[in-house]
């Protein structure tokens, strides 16, 4: 039992870590489906390029959506900024918010620069794609040196259907290869320093020291949790008070609930101040003294103040 906490410990202290190698892992099977199984280099000067380009960075544009669509940070950013607009920047902290969505991008480029740097250092699509380039300088780059009939046939040389002697064909294709992981390997090392220098500015700024940053990450973890508990708590206590109500055929009983204001200002994001040094934007409201105590009469959503679900 205490060799399995150990384990569950260690996963949980490294549930980052884990989460981008699994990441990495599904990048990379991905990566080699998409080469394997769907594509197919047309060979042809007009086509080359497009279609190459579209398998090198139609993956990684999905992946950004996805990464910002699944953002927790970004949803409590911009949820009711329409209506609201103060609430993209809460207090008028620009520099917060300006912060706070660098971090949110960061988090969603991390996908889309794994897919980048796997299929480049693979360099199937960059191959297609380049090849298809009709520019004079990227021909004359290639072919220098080589048949005059280079030219005509780069296009056809992923394919192995060139007409240029063997060994000329398995030099370009080197060169493109060669190409390919040069540019992936630059994007892991632009990546890894940007990262790097990111952390290192931001713990350098940091008001509070290394442990209790480190603490104050495991409160927020825990909270993010036990908010999860309560709520599903909470719904199953209202969904039942209300079923009860129904089929009783009799008015349902009082059920405290938090107001739209305290919901307001527990959903902003929580940015450190010397004047205030709370751990979160629900621990700032629960202990503030002037908090307004006062509960919803019937717990529903206010759609004349701008409340609803669809």
């Amino acid at each position: 039992m205490d060799a399995f906490q150990t384990v569950l410990r260690f996963v949980m202290n490294q549930k980052t870590t884990i989460g981008y190698s699994f990441m990495a892992i599904l990048t990379i099977g991905g990566e080699r489906i998409f080469s394997m199984v769907s594509f197919q280099c047309p060979c042809n000067r007009s086509q080359n390029f497009s279609y190459g380009l579209t398998f090198l960075l139609g993956p990684a544009v999905v992946l950004l959506a996805l990464g910002f669509f699944f953002s927790t940070r970004m949803w409590r950013l911009f949820t009711g900024c329409c209506l609201n607009p103060l609430k993209l920047c809460p207090r008028g902290n620009c520099l917060g918010c300006t912060a706070m969505l660098l971090k949110v991008a960061a988090g969603a480029c991390v996908a889309p620069v794994m897919w980048l740097c796997v299929a480049l250092l693979n360099g199937t699509f960059y191959e297609c794609a380049v090849s298809g380039l009709d520019d004079n300088l990227v021909v004359n780059l290639f072919c220098k040196n080589k048949t005059v009939m280079c030219r005509a046939e780069l296009a056809r040389v992923p394919c192995k259907r060139s007409k240029l002697p063997a060994e000329e064909n398995m030099e370009l294709l080197l060169m493109f290869r060669a190409q390919s992981q040069i540019l992936g390997w630059c994007i892991i090392v632009v990546a890894a320093i940007a990262g790097l220098v990111g952390t290192c500015y931001k713990n350098c700024r940091s008001q509070v020291s290394f442990l209790q940053l480190t603490f104050w990450k495991r409160y927020m973890e825990k909270e993010k949790e036990q908010f999860e508990a309560f709520a599903t708590e909470y719904a199953d206590k209202l969904a039942k008070r209300n079923l009860k109500s129904f089929f009783e055929n009799r008015d349902p009983e009082a059920f405290p609930f938090p107001n739209h204001r305290s919901w307001e200002e527990i959903s902003a994001l929580y940015t450190f101040s010397n004047s205030e040094q709370y751990y979160s934007t629900l621990q700032r409201y629960v202990e503030r003294s002037d908090r307004d105590y006062s509960s919803e009469k019937r717990p529903v959503l206010d759609v004349e103040r701008g409340f609803e679900m669809s």
